[in-house]
């Protein structure tokens, strides 16, 4: 299989994105816990414009991220992994056994429980780390596993955004929901009916989507979404003169190497001290741990085998099952997006929160090792 340069170009800012990642993330639970820890705290918690610094991050600079995310799942659907049904269905299926499957294990642990909201924080996928693994394999792993782990896990994104939807918007504001609504509405005119191939009309009306988005309750990153939906695609893979294009080229690198690192720095200020080991413990923990390591391969080997026997998906010439397990491994890297929800279903409740981040990044270490040692020494077809 030979990826084409778009596709190569994204593993590589994703594959250097999860480096920078992982030393914000050190970085930052190293500072919290040292002496200039309540210093650091009280900077993203420092109020600016009515929104805390945090939420400043979490509610806007994340919304570029999920502006490219949309981007990504526009490209795959028009001309990549799910542009027909043939190529769809099997990231699709891997992708809902990968969201159930895990929700499953931690609703058990947490059914009738104050921490029952969190079954959406193991269901989806990391995909900056998940290609970082990916590409210390090299070679020892077939293309099309890249192919497959991408598509799953933007479908994953994309579950995840519906359950954010969904299940974390606490209450609405009409008025403002009809406005994003009508804004969103003139944006797809404007490609539409117009044809208009400027960005700048698209970007200013995606500012003012955000903001009624904001207002309206639903969660304001999901404005990114629908903007990458409203701006006009090519379906010519190397086409740079798509708005489309042109936007999801330019935000790789401000994504990967500001966005996402500004999120982690933000979001992994934790205090590790003697309760830690304790909340380690807990159901909530447990059922994050569990739906990581033990759900998303599980659902997604077994999904995908359903899927097979029934007909309705099939593996690539060079893959074989023991790939789609360790794919199902590595869809167990949570992090940005699990911490992302994880902020979402426990609001107001700081300790909850921290603990649940320390059980995805134990998860997903855990996830991640695994999946690297398993397709490590997993022969690929010739």
């Amino acid at each position: 299989m030979t990826l084409t340069n778009t596709f190569q170009r994204f593993f590589e800012s994703e594959k250097s994105s999860a480096i920078v990642l992982m030393i914000c993330t050190i970085v930052s639970i190293a500072i919290a816990n040292s002496p200039a820890g309540p210093a650091y705290s009280n900077l993203w918690h420092m109020n600016l414009a009515g929104l805390t610094v945090a939420h400043w991050v979490n509610d806007g600079l994340m919304a570029i991220f999920f502006l490219l995310v949309g981007l990504e799942l526009e490209r795959e659907l028009y001309s990549g992994e799910l542009s027909s049904p043939t190529k769809a269905t099997l990231p699709l299926v891997a992708a809902l056994g990968g969201m159930l499957t895990p929700a499953l294990f931690h609703f058990l642990f947490n059914m009738d429980t104050v921490t029952q909201s969190g079954m959406g924080i193991p269901m989806a996928t990391d995909i900056a780390f998940a290609l970082g693994v990916l590409a210390l394999l090299g070679r020892r792993v077939p293309a099309s596993l890249k192919v497959f782990v991408v598509a799953f896990a933007v479908v994953d994104d994309l579950g995840a955004m519906v359950i954010i939807a969904l299940f974390y918007t606490p209450q609405l504001a009409s008025a403002y929901l009809l406005a994003a609504a009508a804004v969103f509405l003139a944006l797809v005119a404007l490609n539409r009916v117009f044809r208009v191939m400027s960005l700048l009309p698209y970007l200013i009306g995606g500012a003012l989507l955000w903001y009624f988005m904001l207002r309206s309750g639903v969660h304001a990153t999901l404005a990114g979404v629908l903007l990458a939906f409203a701006i006009p695609y090519s379906s010519i893979d190397e086409d740079r003169k798509s708005p489309s294009h042109r936007l999801e080229n330019w935000l790789h690198g401000p994504v990967a190497f500001m966005v996402l690192p500004v999120f982690a720095l933000a979001n992994t200020a934790i205090l590790v001290d003697a309760s830690w080991l304790q909340e380690r413990a807990s159901s909530n923990s447990i059922g994050i741990i569990a739906g990581l390591v033990l759900g998303k391969p599980l659902g997604v080997t077994v999904f995908c085998l359903l899927g097979f026997l029934s007909g309705l998906c099939r593996l690539p010439s060079d893959l074989r099952w023991r790939h789609i397990f360790g794919a199902g491994l590595l869809g167990g890297i949570g992090f940005t997006m699990s911490i992302f929800i994880a902020n979402l279903a426990f609001p107001g409740d700081a300790g909850l929160i921290d603990a649940s981040k320390m059980a995805i990044f134990a998860a997903s270490f855990a996830a991640g090792t695994l999946g690297y040692l398993w397709l490590r020494f997993t022969p690929t077809p010739h």
